[in-house]
């Protein structure tokens, strides 16, 4: 039996960007699942706090990596959000120092951001 393989994606609770990050992790990783880890507005959390939110991320993110050995983490900011009502330059400001907060982390594994334009398509952004 060969094993399966997991990505983890901090993606926002927004029910349009599911579909279009599930997709896209799945051929870009050649993964077989995706752990989602879901909050309003993920990059404006990761990049601004509150600090309780950000742990509870981490901690699911290294539930991930330890326990289905996910090698690869997306932090997702898309169009017309909700919890993170800001235009897509600030969304772009968040998503980098989102990925700096991931990497100071110390896990082992690769970071990708994302972006998911008005017409749900996936752009890789770093």
């Amino acid at each position: 039996m060969t094993s399966k393989t997991f990505v983890t994606a901090i993606n926002c609770m927004d029910g349009r960007t599911q579909e279009p990050i599930i997709k896209w992790a799945k051929e870009k990783f050649n993964a077989d699942y995706i752990d989602a880890i879901t909050e309003p507005g993920p990059d404006k959390i990761l990049s601004e706090g509150p600090e309780n939110l950000i742990n509870s991320i981490k901690n699911r993110v290294k539930i991930s990596i330890e326990k289905h050995n996910s090698e690869n983490i997306i932090i997702v900011s898309h169009h017309d959000c909700a919890g993170n009502p800001v235009d897509r330059e600030k969304h772009l400001e968040q998503l980098k120092k989102s990925l700096m907060k991931i990497k100071s982390w110390g896990f082992n594994v690769n970071i990708v951001g994302v972006w998911i334009d008005e017409n749900w398509a996936v752009n890789e952004i770093g």
